[in-house]
């Protein structure tokens, strides 16, 4: 009897054994996974949500709105990567458009040294998200407008965000000038770490200026407030000019520097992210911030690559993991966004688009070199690149809307001069 209960029990045995080995198995390895994810979301986060507020409040946003707008965003790419990452099994991560953000902050370093901007105001600027996140929904409906973005030669739409990101990053050098007890600190962490920790320089150095103003006399009585966000509403209004020099704009930089560039990262890696259903999620989901001060989501561009790299795990199908665990924490992060924003508020202007612009640093070096790197589009990228960093205001348009068209024009007449010959 004993033998047929011990012959039968080791059955049982070896299955709870098996089991407990796949569990193990299962897990096994994924601590560098989580420790990706939460890497993707610490360094996308803290490098460029300087940049989010400043373009907020560049174009008119309050205290509240902006830290409602970041809130917004965070839950809302959070719960992005979530979704898309489990439903298919890749590391799809979603950001905000730092580009985007960097076009608001450049409209408004354009009003303070010209007087006057691209946007009328911030409910304008709302009306300006809500038809980027519309287009960026649209694209995922039509493999036309797809293609037509992917038509427009990268030299120029480099040179488009060189020449957004160029003012902002000028401001690095003013603030280092006009406020040297606050600035340069943060640019001397930026130096150092930037040759031994080169994904921690613009974090530790917003840190760095953070400090510097906890420590600030003058700065002291500004940081009381709650310390969660409150959710803000404004009713967007759609002004054409505004549409035109904002919308497009914000529409394209975020669909060639971001959503292009994202899909390119994760080819790399040798996934095929699904590109329609994910442009068609991140646009409605724009569209619903809109109103909260949100502005677009996409692809993940540089931070993409965190979650996707064989560093994350060497299992291409466990590092959907990463992205899932960067979601949840950028959620999470949100949750902070009222005391940031409180901190950034309290800060002079010019030493926030000085942070800014070392976050921007790097982007404005690859957009330059992409830009001028083809001979053929050399001359028509760099009056692109002029006319969009000249800050020019026409009928109303901005300078980005006109440096593309200025850009395609001369590829234009370049090439009918050479079907002539």
């Amino acid at each position: 009897m004993s033998s047929i209960e011990s012959s039968e029990a080791a059955p049982s045995s070896i299955v709870g054994t098996e089991e407990e080995a796949a569990d193990r198995g299962r897990f096994a390895g994924l601590g560098p996974t989580f420790g990706a994810g939460v890497v993707t979301a610490l360094v996308g986060f803290s490098s460029s949500f300087a940049v989010v507020i400043a373009g907020l409040r560049a174009v008119g946003a309050t205290e509240h709105q902006a830290a409602s707008g970041l809130f917004t965003i965070c839950v809302l790419m959070g719960a992005a990567a979530i979704v898309f990452s489990v439903r298919h099994r890749m590391p799809i991560s979603i950001a905000w458009s730092t580009p985007g953000a960097a076009l608001l902050v450049s409209v408004g370093v354009g009003r303070t040294h010209s007087g006057h901007g691209g946007a009328a105001g911030y409910r304008e600027a709302v009306g300006a998200f809500a038809l980027a996140g519309l287009l960026i929904a649209v694209t995922g409906f039509s493999r036309t407008l797809t293609r037509w973005i992917a038509a427009i030669p990268a030299p120029i739409s480099a040179a488009m965000l060189a020449g957004v990101i160029a003012p902002i990053c000028l401001e690095s050098a003013q603030a280092a000038v006009h406020l040297p007890r606050l600035a340069l600190p943060a640019v001397a962490v930026w130096v150092v770490l930037g040759r031994f920790a080169k994904r921690w320089a613009v974090p530790a150095a917003l840190a760095a200026a953070f400090i510097g103003l906890v420590l600030d006399p003058s700065t002291r009585g500004h940081l009381s407030g709650g310390l969660l966000p409150t959710l803000t509403t404004v009713a967007p209004r759609f002004d054409l000019g505004t549409l035109i020099s904002l919308a497009i704009p914000l529409y394209l930089v975020t669909m060639a520097s971001q959503n292009l560039a994202g899909i390119a990262v994760m080819r790399s890696y040798g996934y095929e992210p699904p590109i329609r259903e994910v442009l068609m999620g991140t646009g409605t989901a724009s569209i619903l911030a809109a109103p909260f001060g949100g502005i677009p989501i996409n692809f993940a561009a540089i931070t993409a690559a965190l979650a996707a790299s064989p560093d994350s795990h060497r299992d291409p199908r466990r590092r959907w993991i990463a992205a899932t665990t960067a979601g949840g924490l950028y959620v999470v992060l949100g949750l902070g966004a009222a005391t940031a924003t409180a901190l950034l508020i309290a800060a002079p202007p010019l030493l926030i688009e000085g942070v800014a612009g070392l976050a921007l640093l790097p982007a404005l070096g690859g957009a330059l070199t992409t830009a001028l790197s083809d001979t053929r589009h050399r001359e028509a990228a760099t009056a692109t690149f002029v006319t969009t960093a000249s800050g020019i205001t026409v009928a109303g348009v901005g300078a980005p809307f006109w440096g593309l068209l200025v850009g395609l024009g001369l590829l234009a007449v370049s090439a009918s001069q050479r079907q002539k010959r």
